[in-house]
């Protein structure tokens, strides 16, 4: 039965009792404890509550102390719905013992340790309580800040970003956000911290990583992690990587405070965008645009790209591709950290193959390259409209430039004779429409005339037009140079449902 807000009933304060050093409670978190009628908190089996302990000077005699002890932490359980469903039990048992104060007239005040609603079992209690009662929470200093103001670095500066990861989430997932993250906090700890360890490694940045167990209290500590005896760690610790900008134990970017680089490692990383819409920039992408002190690329690409302050930016012409690698390669041997930028993916028709062509000649050899993948305009399309790359296929571009057009037309008819679907990059420009209308005329003499073609034009962003079509309704003049192509296989088939049409290639093939 609910009971109804209003005169007669108590109110359930979340008090926030930060790190661990009582004289950081906060004057409001200090008077609401002394004034309360009724205590809780949380403890495990053994009864001891961190929380009560630094709520403890505030406590005045007479208060009733509820101690909601957890029926388990690590340990097994024979409850039938597993570990969630005993928690879920005292939650909800925790919830009512303390309504039962609540609706008796009494205010309640639940401590936490940091802040109420950060990683803190309070949340369980104020969802469950907060619609029946008046409900307040007064913050705490978090752990995080804690443990920062204990190393002295500062945490983030500038434009840099603060990733904070539960040290219970999957290796896999530890790894990528350690991997593309500026700032770092990984919590929940104790038998975690191997993993974490072992992720930090897999990511590159375990010898950026501090350890800080139980910060702003006598038993503080500070170490390098790469220092740290697994088996010692305690739940309440934690890992802080501070942005590179301020981390004694992060190289400095390549040049990012010496204009001539002289003497300096730098590297050229290629990077794709994508095919246009910002959520389609992979998080690894995003961070090592973030890193780079350069950033070089056709002016139209580097249009989509918001410069942190102090990053430099070379725009060109998108038909100087070689002179443009050259470029790159130059800055980097002389210690800059350049990121080449691609629309798609860097390595299909884009920067990547004139980089790595360029940087193979003796004069750039001593200077590293790496190439970090992006979204292809091909999956892009695919993806909007089903799956028509689902069997084997292969992708072609339409442009002449670089090659005759009677090779062109050559692994056209080869990708047909193969029964590949194939992606038609490049189709059209400007002053490059003669091309479009011979691929039609090709199209005609070599497929039937109900092959499924898709087109898709600026596909995920505010112009996309997106259409599954066949060979014969195929119009040459609505193609330009932001428009992609799918021919599809003698098996490819368009679904066209309620729901939503759909373009799939089968994965299995008819046997011969």
């Amino acid at each position: 039965m609910q009971q109804p807000r209003g005169r007669g009933a108590g109110k359930l304060w979340g008090v926030g009792l930060g790190p661990g050093d009582p004289e950081l409670v906060t004057v409001k978190a200090a008077r609401i404890i002394a004034d309360a009628d009724v205590i809780a908190y949380h403890c495990a089996r053994h009864g001891n509550s961190i929380a009560r302990s630094v709520a403890e000077p505030y406590l005045r005699s007479g208060q009733v102390e509820e101690r909601l002890m957890y029926p388990l932490t690590v340990e097994t359980t024979d409850h039938p719905g597993g570990y969630a469903g005993a928690m879920a039990d005292f939650y909800r048992d925790s919830a009512e013992l303390l309504a039962e104060h609540l609706a008796a007239g009494r205010d309640v005040v639940l401590l936490a340790e940091g802040d109420p609603l950060f990683f803190s079992s309070y949340m369980h209690m104020h969802k469950r309580l907060a619609g029946r009662f008046d409900a307040e929470i007064i913050p705490g200093v978090t752990s995080i800040s804690g443990a920062s103001a204990a190393l002295g670095i500062p945490l983030v500066e500038g434009e840099e970003t603060l990733t904070v990861l539960p040290g219970t989430a999957e290796p896999g997932e530890l790894v990528a956000h350690l991997r593309t993250g500026e700032a770092l906090a990984v919590m929940k700890l104790g038998r975690t911290f191997g993993k974490v360890r072992q992720a930090l490694a897999e990511a590159g940045r375990l010898e950026e990583a501090w350890y800080v167990e139980r910060a702003s209290t006598s038993r503080q500590q500070i170490a390098k992690v790469v220092d740290v005896d697994p088996a010692s760690v305690p739940y309440f610790s934690l890992i802080v990587v501070p942005g590179r900008r301020n981390n004694p134990l992060a190289a400095t970017p390549a040049g990012a405070d010496d204009e001539s680089g002289i003497g300096t490692p730098g590297e050229v990383v290629v990077v794709g965008l994508g095919p246009g819409p910002a959520a389609q920039t992979t998080p690894q992408v995003s961070a090592e645009l973030a890193a780079a002190t350069d950033l070089v690329g056709y002016t139209t690409y580097l249009k989509r790209i918001t410069p942190r302050t102090g990053q430099r930016v070379h725009a060109t012409d998108n038909r100087v591709e070689t002179q443009r690698a050259e470029f790159a390669l130059d800055l980097a041997s002389k210690g800059s950290r350049v990121a080449v930028v691609s629309s798609g993916d860097p390595g299909v028709f884009a920067m990547a193959a004139a980089v790595t062509e360029v940087a193979s000649e003796p004069a750039w050899q001593h200077v590293p390259v790496r190439v970090v993948p992006g979204v292809s305009a091909a999956q892009a399309v695919a993806a909007a409209a089903g799956a028509p790359l689902g069997h084997d296929f292969a992708i072609i571009s339409l442009s002449d430039l670089l090659k005759p057009w009677s090779v062109i037309e050559q692994r056209i008819r080869a990708a047909v004779d193969a029964d590949l679907v194939f992606a038609v990059y490049n189709p059209a420009s400007r002053t490059r429409t003669e091309q479009i209308r011979r691929f039609q005329e090709l199209l005609n003499a070599l497929v039937p005339a109900d092959r499924v073609l898709i087109q898709g034009r600026d596909v995920g962003g505010d112009g996309q037009r997106l259409q599954l079509l066949t060979v014969a309704d195929f119009d040459p003049a609505t193609v330009d140079m932001r428009t992609l192509l799918i021919v599809g296989s003698s098996q490819t088939r368009i679904v066209r449902r309620p729901a939503g049409d759909l373009a799939f290639t089968p994965r299995h093939y008819p046997q011969s």
